[in-house]
């Protein structure tokens, strides 16, 4: 259920959005959802549709704001939005597919909203929504789309900013260790980007356990394990450490790729590596930002670094291809990237703040093209 109101979150409004917050329920299927539309000024807002038990509405609503952050740093034509869908990912195939097509149902009339895959979702809830409704992103191939999740598309995007900011904080790829948290569509996707480049997987995690191992750990393995249903805690050539302790685990590249608050004051201070690529949305409070800059260590923020995916989203929608999504993921988050810490370097203030500025400056043009602003 909610942890908030909408009055919770308009609190924290300002004068970007958001534009709109509805909740949505079905009690003959036993629909809880909500839906932030944050920001329009681009065009119609795309954004993730995310399944958890656990999700609430400030939650959303964070999200969102990133994905507003992330497409106007993006210059793509799209505003930024999220929902939430109250629920357990892993329940039968075909009591989830009833809700998803119940929770597009409910959001036929914001049609100012595209929805695409997110945690708890894939290509297949995609087909479900878009043959309710006629809108959605990260569609199967089947059916003209190009499915974010299968292509990795957030892990290249992920990979390419961290290729990017390896010499802004004297590194390499090329040896680089690497620890992953969450190894599911962005974590696996990320580590085989970045081990073609020559980095080596020396930890991971993921909602059941965390394994760690400095001679390297192979990917396809634990991709295998995770097909099958297991956990990463069952690979065997590895030690199995608490969850709480992959944040500590030395390596010279860190990346959140779960749940938000993965790095807070109260465990910031125990990272050993040189640099953070945030992978997930929303994986670091702001105070774990300015803690991660005062003590040297670099960090791509979440809506620079994560953006493949609604890339790939708007390029599909567009009409385009997987090579030219591809293609234009690097070309906008290397840039982006790039930017942002040379920016945050000349300003001397941490990546996250310089990013800000930057997708900002980038909202304020577009919204002096609208009537409504």
């Amino acid at each position: 259920m909610s942890k908030n109101t909408a009055a919770d979150v308009f609190a924290f409004g300002d004068e970007f959005g958001p534009a709109k917050i509805v909740h949505l329920h079905t009690p003959s299927v036993g629909l809880r959802a909500v839906v932030v539309i944050d920001n329009v000024a681009a065009g119609p807002a795309i954004g993730g549709t995310r399944m958890a038990p656990d999700v609430s509405v400030s939650e959303c609503f964070r999200l969102a704001r990133a994905m507003t952050l992330k497409n106007a740093a993006c210059r793509l034509r799209h505003g930024g939005a999220k929902s939430v869908i109250f629920g357990d990912p892993a329940m039968p195939r075909d009591q989830k597919e009833q809700l998803i097509r119940a929770f597009a149902c409910a959001i036929a009339p914001l049609v100012e909203y595209i929805p695409g895959p997110d945690m708890g979702t894939d290509e297949f809830a995609m087909a479900w929504i878009h043959d309710e409704i006629g809108r959605a992103v990260g569609l199967p191939a089947e059916i003209g789309g190009i499915p974010l999740n299968e292509i990795g598309a957030t892990g290249f995007g992920a990979a390419v900013a961290a290729e990017v900011a390896a010499p802004f904080a004297d590194l390499s790829l090329d040896g680089a260790s690497v620890v992953v948290q969450g190894f599911g569509a962005v974590g696996e996707h990320v580590s085989r980007f970045l081990a073609k480049k020559g980095a080596r997987l020396v930890g991971v995690a993921d909602i059941a356990g965390a394994i760690s191992n400095p001679d390297g750990l192979d990917i396809e393995t634990l991709a295998e394990l995770k097909r099958a249903g297991k956990s990463v805690a069952a690979y065997r050539h590895a030690t199995a450490i608490p969850g709480d302790a992959l944040v500590a685990l030395p390596c010279d590249i860190w990346i959140p790729a779960a749940r938000p608050d993965a790095l807070r004051a109260d465990n910031v201070d125990r990272l050993a590596c040189k640099l953070v690529v945030q992978g997930a949305n929303v994986p670091v409070t702001k105070d774990a930002e300015r803690r991660m800059f005062e003590r040297g260590i670099v960090s791509v923020p979440d809506f620079i670094a994560n953006a493949g995916g609604v890339i790939c989203g708007a390029v599909e929608y567009s009409g385009g291809s997987e090579a030219v999504a591809l293609a234009t993921i690097e070309e906008k988050v290397g840039l982006n990237t790039q930017l942002t810490l040379e920016s945050a370097r000349a300003m001397n203030v941490p990546p996250a703040e310089a990013a800000t500025k930057l997708a900002l400056d980038r909202l304020r043009k577009m919204s002096h093209f609208k009537r409504w602003r």
